[in-house]
């Protein structure tokens, strides 16, 4: 591998070049196979930065010389390419459960958490993201992802003398991160550029290799630009309106250029929520001039591929962009798709023909892409609700919105015990495939080998946090009496419990905060105590957040508490593995139903921690009795002072009278039995079916591979098949208006009813509709009840009116049946190209 000369890595013994090899693929931060390397070239730095590309870089050639002439170090080298190469070259799960469907998928996403040696994650949705690449490596589907390189990334969080967050904002030095600026043929800088008002935006593409999957990233600190332009890509979420839409732009537009530079065509576009919407219009503008077709078949003939993922609970969390900032930045944009600004940012309003409402990304996203789903079952349930306004008087149980339920990349966050105790019972390969046989293998370990690997993992656990405690003193210049004490902080034989996440208001962090005193009872208690991490961060400008970081850092400072709690600094990917290794009990207290699906809980999982949580996201489809417990009645109480109450003694209850009394209750060997039974039960169960694993081969089997079907098809042979939708969605256009019904006839014998109304169809050709008997879903049901009614005889005096027909059976009454006339054509998405519905009245 040829490395550029301005990264000042210095040269490489034949016998060492490997390294390079090594430390350029991202699969470090999952696969531990060539840890001892990176530890035996700098302990030091490979503990405190844990990126072989950084250590590469700073390594002395006397060291290399040295590690060249070791030859136990070469044959270590030597085993780690081997092992390296057969990871990518065997055959994945992909090649040998679909090796005949190949088809690629560009991942576009405005963050990617992938480990700390490269930063530029905030939160959930950058994690999701680096867990699915990460997992499309391991099971070899065909993945690119597409972000953007920030020069700041999210902020790092310091705490004053008070407890009070501050913020900084390091520097990313690429040079010092596992990228690599992409080179075209003639070895020249990979760009590409986007227009902004009277000006042109330059943008460097840079590489990361995760495992087999691709990351690209853009950035604009081009010393082409101007100042302000460079900065464009400075920080993740910050700046304000004009900021935001103009990385979107760089996101969805600049991304799906790049692909067409580096000769890629994807046939999937998966948007990771709608800040990437801008992609979908961009794929149909590049498919409209490499074909020679009109914006609104290349719209058509391209809308299959798009698979729009939403993560956000409430409408108000959408992207919203002013008429005016749309228009200034995009107006010229739209010219070069041959239609009208107005028509095109009414694409992403709720009513296209209000003027006064913003450009909506989330709507953007939902009228370019074939599919859409949520992140959970229940969330599911939310963005139905939510996009409902999209497609009037069509039943919420009808929106086009499906669910794919959120995981975590488990070799991503499994401790080192817990890598041993799988491996032994479950095998090495465990994650590659389908799974399954890891439940039935995993409940045949013994209670003692359970019991045993938990007080491992809490020891370790620990141990870093007296680490971190005592780093944090010593920084702050701490007398040498305060650092001894901190040095055995925490209890590794004690209950341990975790709350870690973003703190703001609908997380509500600070439930268990309700009553200090009551707390401070159970983390005291003489024969069952209780200590208790905590971590997390707020956004800068969310002021309330900030308070409540605030008043746990005041309450973990009381003498009567600070033995039993720590608050950990600066929440990162590396403090997050550390956390879900070790903690006994993790905790989770949204306001239901704001929390999309939420993956923290899931990442104990693995390593046999238990989670106590709001019935909410992807807890409100896992939890069950003997796995764990659960908060809250499954209804939504808003923002309710007198609910969280209610609430927060219910988890006081729960802590005092079920959890910790488990814990505790030992038999003869020292074992907690029900402790260690519901921890079986929940590794075995639950941590195959919340992984990333089992995400993504649902989303190939379910969204992707028919996707790539459906777009296939409607670009086959000049795009016939999009011109005929396109056409039947005109004559819909054209002459729904005139389509109404006779008088409805209804017969009841004996339970059977039979239904028969006139149809007045106008110019309407029959075969471009359904008539159905619709009726609601009946408790207990998940769908509706639907007929398809019967086109019978022709009406007389009518140029195109039939009387439908239906006969059913059923015990409910006649008036619970209504008929409706639905668009209806077998190669369209109904009703995400048809949203008119007309119902008897």
């Amino acid at each position: 591998m040829t490395v550029p000369g301005y990264y000042l890595l210095p040269p490489l013994p034949k016998s060492l070049e490997g390294l390079t090899e090594l430390a350029l693929d991202m699969r470090w931060s999952w696969n531990h196979n060539a840890d001892r390397l990176w530890e035996r070239i700098d302990p030091e730095l490979w503990r405190t930065t844990g990126n072989p590309w950084y250590i590469l870089q700073t390594v002395s050639p006397s060291q290399l010389k040295a590690l060249e002439a070791d030859n136990d170090f070469r044959q270590l080298l030597r085993e780690s390419i081997e092992l390296h190469h057969k990871y990518r070259e065997g055959p994945s799960w992909f090649e040998q459960v679909h090796g005949n469907s190949a088809f690629t998928v560009a991942y576009f996403s405005m963050e990617f958490g992938l480990g700390e040696a490269l930063p530029i994650y905030s939160g959930g949705l950058g994690i999701l993201a680096g867990d699915y690449l990460k997992t499309a490596s391991d099971l070899g589907v065909s993945v690119i992802g597409i972000g953007l390189l920030y020069q700041e990334g999210y902020f790092r969080q310091v705490l004053d003398g008070k407890g009070r967050q501050r913020e900084l904002f390091p520097f990313n030095d690429p040079g010092q991160m596992p990228v690599l600026p992409v080179r075209d043929r003639t070895g020249e800088w990979l760009r590409t550029e986007v227009d902004l008002p009277g000006r042109k935006l330059i943008l460097r593409v840079w590489e990361a290799n995760v495992g087999q999957s691709k990351l690209y990233l853009l950035d604009s600190n081009d010393l082409i630009n101007s100042p302000a332009d460079r900065g464009i890509t400075s920080e993740l979420y910050g700046g304000e309106e004009e900021l935001r839409l103009q990385q979107e732009i760089v996101l969805g537009v600049g991304g799906w250029r790049i692909l067409s530079s580096l000769g890629l065509k994807p046939d999937i576009c998966h948007l990771n929520e709608g800040h990437a919407a801008l992609a979908v219009i961009e794929r149909a503008r590049m498919f409209m001039t490499e074909n020679n077709q009109p914006f609104d078949i290349s719209l058509t003939a391209t809308r299959p591929g798009n698979i729009f993922t939403t993560h956000t609970p409430v409408a108000a969390g959408f992207d919203r962009f002013s008429h005016e900032l749309v228009k200034t930045h995009l107006g010229a944009y739209t010219e070069k798709l041959g239609i009208d600004f107005e028509d095109f940012i009414a694409m992403g309003r709720r009513d296209p023909l209000n003027t006064e409402e913003p450009l909506n990304m989330a709507y953007l996203a939902i009228r370019g892409s074939g599919t859409i789903n949520g992140v959970s079952r229940l969330h599911g349930e939310v963005s139905r609700r939510i996009f409902q306004p999209l497609f009037p008087r069509i039943p919420a149980y009808e929106i086009p919105v499906t669910y794919v339920t959120n995981g975590v990349h488990v070799p991503s966050w499994d401790s080192a015990v817990a890598d041993t105790l799988w491996s032994n019972s479950c095998g090495k390969e465990r994650w590659l495939g389908t799974m399954n046989t890891i439940e039935q293998d995993l409940k045949k370990i013994p209670d003692e080998t359970i019991w045993a690997f938990r007080n491992s993992r809490v020891s370790q656990l620990i141990q870093y946090a007296r680490e971190q405690i005592v780093w944090r003193l010593e920084s702050e210049g701490a007398s040498a009496k305060e650092i001894t004490e901190n040095k055995l902080l925490l209890d590794p034989d004690i209950l341990t419990i975790g709350f870690a996440r973003r703190f703001t208001d609908y997380k509500r962090p600070n439930l268990l905060l309700h009553d200090p005193d009551r707390l401070i009872k159970i983390l005291n208690n003489p024969t069952k105590p209780v200590q208790i991490i905590i971590a997390g961060k707020a956004h800068p400008r969310d002021l309330d957040g900030k308070r409540m970081v605030q008043a746990w850092t005041e309450f973990i400072a009381g003498p009567e508490v600070r033995p039993r709690a720590v608050f950990f600094m600066d929440y990162d990917m590396s403090i997050a593995q550390e956390l879900v290794q070790g903690i006994d009990l993790w905790i989770n207290t949204p306001r239901r139903p704001w929390e999309a699906c939420g993956t923290s809980g899931m990442k104990v999982l693995v390593n046999g921690g238990l989670n106590l949580s709001e019935r909410d996201g992807w807890w409100a489809e896992a939890y069950r009795p003997d796995l764990g417990w659960a908060l809250g009645d499954g209804r939504e109480h808003g923002n309710d002072a007198s609910w969280d109450a209610e609430e927060a003694g219910e988890l006081y209850r729960l802590l005092e009278e079920d959890i910790v009394p488990c814990f505790y209750k030992r038999d003869d060997k020292g074992i907690p039995r029900a402790w260690v039974s519901r921890m079986k039960t929940s590794m075995a169960e639950l941590t195959p079916r919340f992984s990333t694993n089992r995400m993504l081969r649902e989303y190939v089997e379910r969204l992707y591979l028919p996707g790539v079907d459906a777009y296939r098809k409607r670009t086959a042979k000049k795009c016939r098949q999009a011109i005929s939708i396109r056409g039947w969605q005109d004559s819909l256009d054209s002459h729904w208006r005139k389509i109404h019904f006779g008088q409805l006839a209804v017969l009841n014998e004996n339970n059977r009813l039979s239904f028969r109304v006139p149809v007045y169809l106008a110019e309407c050709d029959p075969g471009m509709i359904k008539v159905q008997l619709y009726a609601d879903p009946e408790e207990g049901n998940e769908g509706p009840e639907i007929h398809q009614m019967k086109r019978g005889k022709t009406l007389i005096d009518t140029a195109n009116g039939y009387e439908y027909e239906a006969v059913i059976t059923s015990e409910r009454p006649a008036g619970d049946y209504t008929p409706r006339i639905i668009p209806s054509l077998k190669e369209a998405l109904v009703p995400l190209e048809a949203t008119q519905i007309l119902w008897y009245e």
